[in-house]
Order: structure tokens, then C-alpha cells, then sequence
């Protein structure tokens, strides 16, 4: 029995030609990219060219990108690093109560650090408004952080119009984009935004890399503490190697959002088409007008989240019930909890993801393994 991997939200596979590039950055060109010897200068123009491409893709400067170990650094470093550089200028923050966890936890030590945080309410479909925003803004207000697209749901959220109505406002945007970005077109001057995170493991890239883009002339204190790397921003050695990779798994990105996009709804489509013929029933969770197609989350009343995905995992499905970063817990999904009063729909959903190495027959045939699934538990 082929296994039938649909948990890309959570992390990809590594494209083959992400480790092709990935490779003489651990055979031949090893070097420190801080060495002034040609070793060093072979790495750090490996280095440069990452960075300024990955600043171009995004209508950035080449200054304005932080490698980082990956989003949750990204997001601690754009949040603790801008919270406490302007805390001389108020100490009012805003975020969402369906944020990623790097983020709301991120918050709640802010909270612990005498910060006043106020947590937006979403609707139904996940989403706030950018009049949310605006009312909840205060003359203290020093950051607002706003995730472009939820890893759970997939609900995409006004991330422009809320950069225009801080545009004459002192506080900071920032933007969790990790499940959006090579997805979604981003160009960070039109979104207004001052810092934005990105992971390469949701981008068929590696593990442990990552970037802060951060706006120059935003006040930003490190998190970590040594060398002189990333313009004093983010001490350590850069991962080089990883960089590469970062930078490769972007361009294949670029060159293949359209197709993607269209793609990724095809699965969604074919996935719902054989749950309505199998006469599942089923409540789709998310926004159905602004959402990333490769996110599908479904609640199917009745079931039991932690029977249903045992039983897909023997059947060689592989999908989740939310955030990989809460496997193991009992708890319903924050998210869901966030978006209804019904705790069941949230104790019943499943996340199917899409990405790279499905075609639509593997999705059709994990959709059909799944409807056998629940007709059986119904039983």
C-alpha cells in the first residue's frame, strides 16, 4: 500500500534540486563566510547572492534580510526585538487569538513583561477586519502582528489594508507569512508591512532556515548575543548550506505559484467531490472567498479527531488535526476554538495540506481511503 502524504502545512519534502544546490556548500565551498581568506570569500558570495535575490523577490532591500533558524526565531526576533526597542514609546501591542504559536506565546511573555496585549476576536470564517484594528488601536500602541494566511484554516487575512491604516500610526506591522509565502505574491512596500517571517520546510526547502525581512529604520534589539553576523542583528555562524537551499526552494516557488494555485484547488475539489458522492457529511473550516488552497480543514460531526487520524495513518494517509507544533495534545484546536462556540467541530476536523511529488490520483485515492474511514467508524 503506497503511503499518501497530505500534511505539507506541517512540512514538505525537500525538492531534488534544492539539495543539488545545497550540496558544494558542504563539499567544496565550506568556508566561514566571516573568514577574509578565499574559502571564506567563496561562502559569503554564496551568502550575498541568497540575500539579494531573496530581498528581490520580495520588492526589499539587500539589507533588509535576517537569516534566521527558521519562523519561529523570525517571529520572536520581529516581536521581542521591536516590542522592547520601543518600549520607551508605549506598551500596547495587538495581535489575533488565531495566531501560530511562535506568535501568541511570543505575546504571552510580553504580557508577563508588564506589555498590555490586546487579542482581536475572528468571525466564523477566521478572519478580522481591518477596522478591528483600527479600533483597537491605541496612542501607545507599539506593534500589531497579523498572520497573512493560518496554517490551520488556511483564512487569509486583510494584511494591506491594515498596513495603510498604520501607515500614520507609530506602531510596527508584523506579519507571520510562513504558510502563505510561495503561495501568495508578496511584495512587502505593497502590503506595508516592517517585518515579515518565512520558513524554507514549508517551501520544499530544509529544515532550520529561515528570515526575518525587517524594514530599515525599524528599531530592532537582537535576541542573541555574540559575533557580528547579520549586521549585528542575529549572532552565529550563517548556515550556508541552508541558505542555498532557502534560496533555490524560492526561485522553484516563483516560477510555479500560478500553476500551483490552480493545482492545489483541483485536489481541494476532488477531495470534497468524493466525501459529497460517498455521502460524507462534512463542514468545510476556513474562508471560502480568501484562503490558501493548499489548506483544506474539515470537520466531520461526530467523529472523533484522534480514532480518525489512527485509522488514516493505518491506511497510509497521512494528515493532521492542526499545527504540527501541538502534536500529541489533547486540547482542540486554538484556532477552532477562536472561530466557533462549538467545541465538537473542533474536536472533529482534520487538515489535508497539498504540495510537491501528489498528482490528482493520489489525492483522489487518499480521499477515497478517508471516506472509507469514516463510513466504517460511522458503523
Amino acid at each position: 500500500m503506497k503511503r499518501i502524504y497530505l500534511d505539507h502545512a506541517a512540512t514538505s519534502p525537500l525538492h531534488p534540486d534544492v539539495l543539488e544546490a545545497m550540496k558544494p556548500y558542504y563539499e567544496t565551498v565550506f568556508g566561514n563566510p566571516s573568514s577574509i581568506h578565499s574559502f571564506g570569500r567563496e561562502a559569503r558570495r554564496g551568502l550575498d547572492e541568497s540575500r539579494e535575490f531573496i530581498a528581490k523577490a520580495i520588492g526589499a532591500s539587500f539589507d533588509e534580510i535576517i537569516f534566521t533558524s527558521g519562523g519561529t526565531e523570525a517571529d520572536n526576533l520581529a516581536i521581542f526585538g521591536s516590542a522592547f526597542a520601543n518600549r520607551s514609546h508605549g506598551e500596547h501591542v495587538i495581535t489575533t487569538k488565531t495566531e501560530h504559536h511562535g506568535v501568541l506565546h511570543a505575546f504571552q511573555y510580553l504580557e508577563k513583561q508588564g506589555f498590555e496585549v490586546t487579542y482581536l476576536d475572528v468571525d466564523r470564517n477566521g478572519k478580522i477586519s481591518a477596522e478591528d484594528v483600527r479600533k483597537a488601536l491605541k496612542d501607545n500602541t507599539v506593534l500589531v502582528s497579523v498572520m497573512y494566511g493560518n496554517n490551520e484554516v488556511g483564512t487569509v487575512q486583510p494584511i494591506q489594508e491594515i498596513g495603510n491604516i498604520l501607515k500614520n500610526h507609530q506602531a510596527v506591522f508584523h506579519t507571520d507569512a510562513v504558510q502563505a509565502f510561495g503561495i501568495e505574491a508578496i511584495n512587502v512596500n505593497k502590503l506595508g508591512v516592517d517585518f515579515m517571517a518565512v520558513s524554507a520546510h514549508k517551501l520544499n526547502g530544509p529544515k532550520g532556515i529561515g528570515f526575518l525581512y525587517a524594514r530599515s529604520g525599524r528599531a530592532l534589539l537582537p535576541l542573541l548575543h555574540g559575533g557580528e553576523q547579520e549586521r549585528k542583528r542575529r549572532a552565529g555562524t550563517e548556515n550556508v548550506a541552508a541558505v542555498a537551499g532557502l534560496k533555490k526552494a524560492i526561485e522553484i516557488c516563483l516560477n510555479e505559484m500560478g500553476t500551483k494555485r490552480e493545482t492545489y484547488e483541483k485536489y481541494r475539489q476532488i477531495i470534497l467531490g468524493v466525501f459529497r458522492k460517498a455521502g460524507i457529511r462534512f463542514e468545510i473550516n476556513g474562508d471560502v472567498a480568501d484562503y490558501l488552497p493548499h489548506i483544506l480543514n474539515v470537520s466531520f460531526p461526530g467523529m472523533n479527531v484522534e480514532s480518525l487520524l489512527t485509522n488514516l495513518d493505518l491506511e497510509g494517509v497521512a494528515a493532521s488535526s492542526g499545527s504540527a507544533c501541538t502534536a500529541g495534545s489533547i486540547d482542540p484546536s486554538h484556532v477552532l476554538t477562536a472561530m466557533f462556540d462549538d467545541e465538537a467541530r473542533s474536536h472533529s476536523a482534520i487538515r489535508f495540506s497539498f504540495g510537491y511529488g501528489l498528482t490528482e490520483e493520489l489525492v483522489k485515492e487518499a480521499a477515497e481511503r478517508t471516506a472509507a474511514v469514516l463510513q466504517r467508524l460511522q458503523k
